[in-house]
């Protein structure tokens, strides 16, 4: 009778260890999906500007899901350009929400992200802070890593996009 549950015992145990496996294998899938996600600057919005020299900028990103995989967008973190200048660094978080409170990329869906970028005349020059305001900006860059998250897999991947 010992001899019996002894293999019993064995026979939990691996198939523990092959239930874990096929998780594992079954997350790694994801990771090839959530890496098809598509990421596009699509706007630029002058918001106000204040006496502390500060201006306030709405940066939008179109995010586009083409596989089968639902999945959310934890981060964005970026650096915007102007004309080839550096204007700074920007971040789009939803870290602090949890996965069913963010938006969900369906299949085959594009949703607008809107964050709120600040740029400080102190840090790129009263020429380059007035270009942007005015508007006489040919071109913006971004360039940084969108997190995309799935509940069992989390991906990081580079983007660089212009507007």
């Amino acid at each position: 009778m010992a001899l019996q549950s002894k293999t019993t015992v064995y026979l939990a145990i691996v198939g523990v260890f092959a239930m874990m496996g096929g998780i594992i294998f079954y997350a790694s899938l994801d990771n090839s999906k959530l890496e098809q996600v598509g990421i596009e600057l699509t706007n630029i919005e002058f918001l106000d500007e204040n006496i502390k020299d500060v201006a306030r900028f709405n940066v939008t990103f179109l995010v586009n899901n083409p596989s089968d995989t639902t999945f959310t967008v934890s981060i964005i973190q970026y650096d915007l350009y102007a004309d080839g200048i550096l204007l700074g660094s920007g971040k789009y978080s939803t870290e602090d929400v949890s996965m069913p409170g963010r938006a969900s990329f369906f299949p085959d869906t594009e949703i607008p992200l809107k964050n709120i970028f600040v740029l400080n005349k102190s840090e790129v020059g009263p020429e380059i802070f007035q270009d942007v305001i005015d508007g006489s900006v040919k071109k913006f860059t971004t360039e940084g890593v969108i997190t995309t998250q799935t509940t069992w897999s989390t991906i990081e991947k580079e983007f660089k996009s212009e507007f």
